[in-house]
């Protein structure tokens, strides 16, 4: 038990694994743990440092320029972080890897038509992509997520493709197709199981980068709207108060570090394990 909790999550992991846990727990329960309402402004109390008192409420990590308490921003902003990386990874992840079985399986023109659709999607940088739908759209949280899993899911197609070639002349495949298996039912019993250790490698990596890419839309006053707190927004709030109140741009940025930065990490041990090298 212990030799495979050290395979699946060596020490020199634990604190990367324990970094995420924090977040999402905090995350889930925002409501609870944090001190105040997120915004509630106190306008006496503005630009206030961290640890300052100011008419009985103790703003731990600051308080920005509307006097609303930085932390419980931040916790709360976790929650939108997450929650639309998280939305936007499962359906990217979902359509990407449904449309790459689908290439992979019936090869031919359908394939090549699916996968140069991929090539141009993958040929325009992410990030333009991503704003200039949104420009086009509109900002909001739902908008958010639909433009993330629009821009990202040629990743999951890709891979899904590329494994779903090196299956079809497997004798168990072979077999179901001999034996009248329908497509639906080959793909979904025997060709998604064996493909789905890579396509969480893409998962995990893919993670990181929806949360970057929503913090940058929301940076630009593309992401989610205000008076959501967001941690991209928080940061682009604080950029005009770099040398009076520089916790407002600081602890934002920490915090994006922190979480990108660790699930960077587990993800890179998840492609390793998933492909034998540990």
């Amino acid at each position: 038990m212990t030799a495979t909790l050290k395979r699946w999550l060596p020490p020199r992991l634990w604190l990367f694994f324990g970094i995420v846990v924090v977040l999402v727990v905090a995350a889930v329960l925002a409501p609870w743990i944090a001190p105040r309402d997120p915004n509630v402004q106190n306008l006496l109390g503005r630009l206030k440092a961290p640890g300052t008192e100011a008419r009985g409420v103790t703003y731990l990590l600051g308080s920005d320029e509307l006097g609303r308490d930085l932390l419980s921003r931040l916790i709360h902003g976790a929650r939108v972080s997450l929650m639309v990386a998280a939305l936007s990874v499962i359906v990217s992840g979902i359509f990407g890897t449904a449309l790459g079985m689908i290439a992979g399986w019936y090869r031919g023109v359908v394939g090549m038509i699916i996968m140069r659709v991929v090539d141009i999607v993958l040929s325009v940088p992410a990030i333009l992509l991503a704003i200039i739908t949104v420009a086009i759209m509109g900002p909001g949280l739902v908008n958010v997520v639909a433009v993330l899993a629009f821009t990202r899911w040629p990743r999951y197609a890709r891979v899904a493709y590329g494994q779903t070639l090196g299956l079809l002349n497997l004798p168990y495949v072979r077999l179901s197709r001999f034996m009248g298996a329908s497509t639906a039912r080959v793909l979904i019993r025997h060709i998604l199981p064996n493909i789905i250790g890579p396509i969480m490698v893409v998962v995990t990596l893919e993670f990181g980068l929806m949360v970057l890419f929503e913090a940058g839309l929301s940076f630009l006053g593309l992401g989610v709207q205000p008076p959501t707190p967001s941690w991209g927004a928080i940061l682009s709030a604080g950029r005009s108060y770099v040398t009076t109140a520089w916790w407002i741009a600081v602890f934002p940025g920490v915090f994006l570090f922190l979480l990108i930065l660790s699930v960077n990490v587990l993800g890179d041990h998840v492609r390793d394990v998933v492909e034998g090298r540990r």
